[in-house]
């Protein structure tokens, strides 16, 4: 009679290592995988603030709300761009469109990379004329309230988008501000579509991003 032959301790405890280093091996590269999208937020995030605030000391008025003569006149291949009413606010209304001619003046004047163009007096924003953030979303520079805050006041801002991950929310808020989606300088925005009407994104009493159970859909807003 043949005799059964099992696994040796050994033999076991080699296939339980392996397990254990391709486990580690994946944990770690989602690690390194989310690290770099958070780094990629926060690098986009700075380098159009660092721009906005270089035009401006520049050209003695802010993108997108530059006049459209001076525009013209000033900026380096702007001939033909679009400008807004010199009012110290990028708005968009009826009438203006600052908030998209906001990139193309930033970009003829070499303050963020890229080629955009507005292309008419009012233009809706698109991925020809409006960087877009890591996941595919559109970026918004603007004066205006649509951020987290019990009673919201204009003030310019940075959108980063919408389509962010929550936990990358909390995440960049932790390494740029307090951590919390509805105080400090980088808070929640509905802008581009997110919400959270069930606590997807943040939780309303505590203020803090939802990382144990990420929500796809989130944004916020950097307020200068």
């Amino acid at each position: 009679m043949k005799r059964q032959q099992g696994f040796t301790l050994i033999e076991i405890a080699i296939v339980l290592v392996i397990i254990g280093l391709l486990l580690g091996g994946v944990l770690k590269g989602q690690e390194l995988i989310t690290s770099a999208r958070v780094r990629n937020v926060i690098s986009s995030q700075d380098g159009i603030k660092a721009a906005y605030f270089g035009f401006l000391d520049r050209y003695r008025a802010l993108p997108g709300d530059y006049l459209t003569a001076s525009a013209q006149a000033n900026i380096p291949g702007c001939a033909g761009c679009f400008g807004g009413n010199g009012n110290g606010q990028i708005i968009t209304d009826g009438t203006s469109s600052e908030a998209v001619h906001v990139w193309e003046h930033l970009s003829k004047a070499g303050f963020i990379t890229g080629s955009y163009v507005s292309g008419a007096a009012v233009a809706a924003a698109t991925t020809a004329n409006t960087p877009s953030n890591p996941y595919g979303s559109l970026i918004q520079l603007i004066f205006d309230n649509v951020y987290q805050d019990a009673a919201p006041a204009n003030r310019h801002n940075l959108k980063t988008g919408a389509n962010i991950p929550s936990d990358i929310m909390a995440e960049v808020d932790r390494k740029v501000d307090d951590g919390l989606g509805t105080g400090g300088q980088l808070r929640f925005s509905t802008f581009g579509g997110a919400v959270n009407t069930g606590q997807e994104c943040y939780n309303t009493t505590s203020g803090a991003w939802q990382s144990a159970n990420p929500n796809a859909n989130c944004g916020g807003a950097l307020l200068f």
